[in-house]
């Protein structure tokens, strides 16, 4: 979209979680099945400045807490992928996500003071407490993550493009309101991947 003013790109996120059911009676297994749901979303990106008001991208970050690595995964398997989810995962993110935070917010030049919209991707509802506990942020700060989550599940990848939706169309009813949103989300490793973007 940078190099060409008239690209209109869209990108779609679409986890089918429930293919990966396994029938074997494991932890591992129970909690994947509980935890995660089928979900699609889309994205249009532009170029165009001269657009209507919307989310401008600024900046992106991302780092990798590898003492996850066996904590978190997916693996292969002749019956879908294996998955790997322990109770360990949120004390990772307790322990490694305002450090990540502080590393993304001086990447893009920004105070944590100027987020006025968090877009966190609810890995599940101690995932939401751990980041709370580990940056201060309070619940209503995450509140539409938490909402995500109550009715739709762990989607996987489109799930923070959900509470994104919900951020936007908070912003489009205040229309003459400026934002500054964070956004990340969370993969195996334990992966974590940020944006930042603001509402102008």
């Amino acid at each position: 979209c940078n190099n060409d003013t008239t690209a209109n790109v869209i990108i779609v996120c679409t986890e089918l979680c429930t293919l990966h059911f396994q029938k074997e009676n494991s932890i591992d297994n129970i909690t994947s099945t509980l935890l995660f749901a089928d979900g699609c979303a889309a994205v249009l990106i532009q170029h165009n400045k001269a657009a209507a008001k919307g989310l401008v991208l600024k900046n992106f970050f991302s780092d990798v807490a590898f003492k996850g690595k066996k904590d978190m995964s997916w693996q292969l398997s002749s019956h879908g992928f294996l998955m790997t989810l322990t109770g360990y995962v949120p004390d990772l993110v307790k322990e490694d996500f305002d450090g990540l935070l502080n590393k993304a917010l001086k990447n893009a030049n920004i105070q944590k003071e100027s987020i006025s919209h968090w877009c966190i991707h609810p890995g599940g509802k101690k995932i939401l407490e751990a980041i709370q506990q580990s940056t201060g942020l309070k619940e209503e700060h995450l509140q539409y993550s938490y909402d995500v989550l109550k009715a739709y599940g762990n989607m996987s990848s489109p799930t923070v493009l959900f509470v994104l939706h919900k951020i936007l169309q908070e912003l489009e009813i205040n229309e003459d309101k400026e934002a500054a949103v964070f956004g990340v989300a969370f993969g195996p490793g334990l992966t974590m991947e940020t944006f930042i973007a603001t509402y102008d």
